[in-house]
């Protein structure tokens, strides 16, 4: 629990500029939103980053974050460093928190990934108390970082007891801007996955990226954290989370279906990430209340249990699908049928199998993802 007076005088500091300093108008009315938003308690993906950075903070751990553009967001949407208009003067609201606070750090770093990649993970090494995080511009910018998944991220606990809590932010979702920018390459880190060796999300709501990013730091353990991290999603009007959901409860791994007639039920989908809400669209559009829409949000460890229990309640579905957006051969469909042995009875819905994320076409693009949102619901309902 953190209690919501605490997360108001957050929402407080982070939304109140110096008085004393010209700021752009725009940059003005952006930093004010912040306590709109946490008034009328609808808050953004934005947000639920500040406020977990600012509960840390406040708690007396240090945050540094690092990567392309990282101050203000590749998507515009974090706005951590404000410059005053006519000085260039940096301020960093989240600074302000507290006298005993722990110390923010953010960098916007350079064009290589391998050697940033591999200073921030000897950083969060060095320093386990600090949430450190590198954030990639997009998804797959992390492929240049190769080396440093492979030989130090996934595997230096199991060669060496060496624990890191590194944090990767990787956006990834498939919105028509072609094969670079729609794919974080999911599949490779779930490849790379065993033995409890890292934590690999795909959040959909604010509050559970909060809890999320404060887990790593409160838990006795270091595990690196891989977060597919949303775009589209950042200003998205569904995705928002209440005061009530960050103040209480916690991360989850799995988020059932909340509009569920459970006896109704008869086709059971299972989905993760931004894709979720392409199908809750279709889902409202067709009036379709014998689906039901179940966000796995933690990947691995996969929740096997939770799952199992989800299958259960819903005992009179009788089709079980697997739904991405990645194509066949990509996205987290073979990491369940590893892990998953119930996944071997699902119907797969995905694109074809391909040998690139995306297509390069707009046109192409939408064709094909409006075919998976279909085959998710070609299943005809009996209502």
């Amino acid at each position: 629990k953190y209690p919501i007076d605490k997360l108001e005088k957050i929402a407080d500091v982070i939304s109140s500029l110096p008085k004393d300093k010209k700021f752009i108008r725009k940059i003005e009315r952006l930093i004010e939103s912040r306590k709109t938003m946490f008034d009328e308690d609808k808050l953004d993906w934005a947000m639920g980053e500040h406020l977990a950075y600012g509960t840390l903070l406040e708690e007396g751990y240090d945050v540094r974050i690092s990567g392309q553009d990282v101050e203000r967001g590749t998507f515009s949407h974090r706005h951590a460093v404000v410059k005053v208009e006519d000085s260039e003067e940096e301020i960093i609201l989240h600074n302000k928190i507290s006298d005993k606070q722990g110390e923010f750090h953010i960098y916007n770093s350079l064009l290589s990934e391998y050697g940033v990649v591999g200073f921030d993970y000897g950083y969060a090494m060095a320093s386990p108390n600090t949430l450190t995080i590198w954030e990639a511009q997009f998804g797959d910018f992390s492929n240049g970082a190769q080396i440093m998944i492979d030989q130090y991220i996934s595997a230096a606990e199991d060669k060496w007891d060496l624990q890191n809590g590194l944090v990767m932010l990787l956006p990834h979702g498939y919105e028509g801007q072609g094969a670079e920018h729609s794919s974080a390459r999911m599949e490779r880190y779930l490849q790379l996955c065993a033995k409890d060796n890292m934590f690999v999300a795909d959040c959909t709501t604010p509050a559970n990226l909060f809890h999320l990013l404060r887990r790593q730091m409160k838990v006795n353990y270091r595990k690196p954290l891989i977060i597919f991290t949303p775009k589209s999603l950042l200003r998205h009007p569904k995705v928002v989370s209440t005061k009530e959901e960050f103040s209480n409860g916690g991360f989850q791994m799995i988020i059932d279906d909340a509009t569920a007639e459970i006896k109704k039920i008869k086709t059971l989908v299972f989905v993760t990430g931004k894709f979720y809400y392409d199908l809750l669209e279709k889902k409202e559009q067709l009036k379709r209340k014998d689906v039901a829409l179940i966000r796995v949000e933690q990947l691995f460890p996969l929740p096997v249990k939770i799952l199992q229990s989800i299958i259960k309640k819903y005992k009179n579905a009788d089709d079980l699908v697997w739904a991405q957006e990645e194509p066949k051969n990509m996205g987290a469909y073979s990491h369940i049928l590893l892990h998953f042995d119930e996944a071997k009875h699902f119907r797969i819905c995905s694109r074809k199998i391909y040998a690139t994320p995306a297509s390069g076409s707009p046109t192409r693009f939408k064709l094909r993802h409006d075919a998976v949102i279909d085959s998710v619901f070609e299943k005809k309902s009996n209502n």
